[in-house]
C-alpha cells in the first residue's frame, strides 16, 4: 500500500478524486462501490490527516474549496504519472521498450505517420504504438492531460506548454466529380466554381484550417455555398462522387485510386496548409525523446 502519511493511503486519494469529479457523495459512492456514509468518513479522515478542508458542504450541495481544487488538479496529474511509470515498468518486464500514443488528423495517416513510424521502428523494434484519429482541439487537450504523447495537427496557434515542429507544408487541391465541366486543362481561377455547392471539413474539426480555406474564397471574390460539413475525407469523396458538390482538401489527402472524382492542385494560389507534429514540453516519456531525435 502506498502511504502519503501515517493515516493517509492511496485509496483516500481515489475517493477524494471521485467526489471532486462528481461533486455528489451518493454518485461517487455508487461509482466506487462503497456506502455513502463510508465514503463520507474516508473524506473526513483525509481532511483531518491533512489538516485541510477539501469541500464546502451546503445542504445537499458540495463544492471544492480553493485548496481542494488545487489538490484535485495536482493529484490527478501525479497519479497519471504514477500509472505511466508502472505501465512502463510492466512493458520493460515484457521485453517492450515503451509505449507511444499518437493522435492525428486524417491527412497525416496517408504518408507522414507511416513513414515516420517505419523509420523509427527500424532502430526501435520493441515499441508499442497506439494511434487514434482526433480533431485538432481534442489532440491539444489530450496532450495537456498527457493522454497522448504526440499529435499531428493543422493549427495556427497552440498553448505555450505545447511544442510544435512543422512536418509538411502543402498546397490545396480541388475535388470534382468526374463529369464536372472544369478540368485541369481549362481551370483558370476559383471563380469558375462560384455556383457549385461545396463540401468542406467541419469548422469544429479545426477552426484555423477552415478559416484558411475561407480565405481562398475571399481572395476569389465570392462566398461559397456550403452544402455539407464533415470530418472525414471518405465522406467528402463519397458526396462528390454522387454529385452533391465539390470540395477542397490538402494535397496529402488526394487519392488517385478513388473512383468517380478528379483532383486539381491549386498551384497558383498563395495559401498553403501546414501539418505540424506537436507534443507536451513537460512530457517525461523516454520513448518520446527518442522519437523526436529520429525525425
Amino acid at each position: 500500500m502506498i502511504t502519503v502519511s501515517n493515516q493517509l493511503e492511496l485509496r483516500h486519494l481515489n475517493y477524494f478524486l471521485a467526489v471532486a469529479e462528481d461533486l455528489h457523495y451518493r454518485k461517487a459512492a455508487e461509482r466506487l462501490f462503497i456506502s455513502q456514509p463510508g465514503l463520507s468518513r474516508q473524506i473526513k479522515q483525509m481532511e483531518e490527516a491533512l489538516g485541510i478542508q477539501l469541500f464546502e458542504r451546503h445542504n445537499r450541495k458540495v463544492e471544492l474549496t480553493k485548496a481542494g481544487l488545487y489538490l484535485k488538479q495536482e493529484i490527478t496529474r501525479n497519479l497519471k504519472q504514477l500509472e505511466r511509470i508502472i505501465a512502463h515498468a510492466r512493458l520493460l518486464q515484457d521485453g517492450i521498450e515503451g509505449h507511444l500514443k499518437l493522435g492525428y488528423v486524417g491527412s497525416a495517416m496517408q504518408q507522414i505517420i507511416p513513414d515516420l513510424l517505419l523509420k523509427f521502428e527500424a532502430d526501435h523494434p520493441h515499441i508499442l504504438y497506439s494511434l487514434k484519429e482526433m480533431d485538432n482541439d481534442r489532440q491539444i487537450q489530450a496532450l495537456l492531460t498527457e493522454d497522448i504523447d504526440i499529435g499531428f495537427v493543422r493549427l495556427e496557434r497552440i498553448p505555450d506548454s505545447i511544442a510544435a515542429r512543422p512536418v509538411l507544408k502543402e498546397r490545396f487541391c480541388l475535388v470534382l466529380p468526374e463529369a464536372h465541366p472544369v478540368t485541369e486543362t481549362n481551370f483558370k481561377h476559383m471563380k469558375q466554381l462560384e455556383k457549385d455547392a461545396f463540401i468542406l471539413f467541419d469548422p469544429n474539426y479545426s477552426t484555423s484550417y477552415y478559416d484558411k480555406v475561407m480565405r481562398i474564397f475571399q481572395d476569389a471574390g465570392f462566398s461559397p455555398m456550403v452544402s455539407h460539413n464533415t470530418i472525414h475525407a471518405g465522406s467528402i469523396y463519397k458526396l462528390v462522387q454522387n454529385n452533391f458538390g465539390v470540395s477542397i482538401v490538402p494535397r496529402s489527402l488526394t487519392d488517385e485510386n478513388v473512383k468517380g472524382v478528379r483532383f486539381i492542385e491549386l498551384k497558383k494560389i498563395p495559401h498553403k496548409t501546414t501539418l505540424s507534429l506537436v507534443w507536451n514540453k513537460g512530457s517525461r516519456n523516454p520513448v518520446l525523446k527518442q522519437f523526436l531525435r529520429n525525425i
